[in-house]
């Protein structure tokens, strides 16, 4: 498998992000802040990271949750998958959320979240006045059990 180049700024001082484990899908983000910080319960914080990614046309980055901070703290990516599309240059933030009843301290460096590259295909709408019909039709939202 080819690996897909993507430049990346990192003003964090951390680590760039990276795979754990020779068949990781997803690199580790990783918190960029000057002072600890206490994510409340209930309460939702944007997370800094520190780098700015340019990713390859045709790709997008997903933020999607650590699943070792959802089970055993109860911390999560409130926007699951947040996306990165390829013309933006900002920082990566990551929107965590709290939804234990205790308080999670987060230090610069900690593990927060995880990014994964996305291949993608764009949408060429064909307005038409009806739709095929399936067996499913209109059923939706627990329809099918």
């Amino acid at each position: 498998m080819k690996d897909v180049v993507c430049k990346i700024i990192n003003k964090s001082g951390n680590n760039l992000p990276s795979y754990q484990t020779k068949g990781s899908s997803a690199v580790d983000l990783y918190a960029h802040l000057s002072n600890p910080l206490i994510l409340e319960p209930g309460h939702i914080k944007l997370i800094s990271t520190g780098i700015h990614i340019s990713i390859p046309m045709g790709f997008e980055a997903q933020v999607r949750p650590r699943s070792g901070l959802a089970l055993k703290k109860g911390i999560t990516v409130l926007n699951s998958p947040g996306t990165i599309d390829s013309d933006y240059r900002g920082e990566v933030g990551v929107i965590l959320v709290n939804y234990s009843s205790k308080n999670f301290k987060i230090c610069n460096g900690d593990r927060i979240a995880q990014l994964v590259l996305s291949r993608y295909e764009k949408i060429s709408w064909d307005q038409v006045d009806t739709l095929d019909d399936t067996i499913r039709g209109d059923g939706g939202f627990g329809s099918t059990g």
